[in-house]
């Protein structure tokens, strides 16, 4: 299923799913993205993450895959895979659950959009955005109502890009998120509503 679709920078987006998790080992890499993350940060608590880095947690999210699980989409340029966006229903991030910053704004549900990851070559070229839209395009097929974020706000202008993992809020924006709750000066809460 196509999430979402820009001809301009012949952009691609498709759900992660077990037939394309070859094109997600290549776009994290032998890194799994940043330091053996392979978007599992969210998933489980710090001392299992921490324990997790490298291998295990590369297994574990392709245990998550292989079963179907909504874990996100990948963006495509001219087919080769070129960033990734995490959304998933808010319940799946027990990190999220135990957050005093981000803990939950009220009792609607939602999904979560926790990670972005873009290839260097392709980075400050609006694609977060697009991947943005299309989780959002990805959550709405799966029946949300609500998307939610949590981006940095950058503390410079040459913040690096391992500190901004979550997003910045400009892209956000650009997507039609808008602020719902601060309870920190540096991450916002944003939601886009379906």
């Amino acid at each position: 299923m196509l999430a979402y679709a820009n001809e301009k920078q012949n952009l691609k987006i498709f759900p992660l799913n077990s037939a394309r998790w070859n094109d997600f080992e290549l776009l994290f890499g032998e890194r799994g993205a940043c330091g053996g993350c392979w978007c599992m940060s969210w998933r489980l608590e710090k001392s299992d993450f921490e324990l997790g880095k490298g291998e295990p947690n590369k297994s574990a999210m392709k245990s998550i895959v292989h079963m179907d699980e909504p874990v996100g989409v990948l963006a495509y340029v001219d087919d080769k895979p070129v960033g990734w966006c995490a959304v998933a229903p808010r319940e799946v991030y027990k990190r999220l659950a135990n957050s005093r910053v981000l803990k939950e704004v009220d009792d609607k549900p939602v999904w979560s959009i926790t990670c972005l990851f873009i290839a260097k070559n392709f980075r400050r070229m609006g694609i977060s955005t697009q991947l943005i839209k299309g989780a959002v395009e990805y959550a709405k097929s799966n029946g949300a109502n609500i998307v939610e974020a949590y981006p940095v706000v950058p503390y410079a202008d040459n913040v690096p890009d391992a500190f901004i993992w979550t997003g910045v809020p400009a892209a956000f924006e650009a997507a039609g998120f808008t602020e719902v709750m601060r309870r920190s000066k540096s991450k916002p809460i944003m939601r886009y509503y379906i």
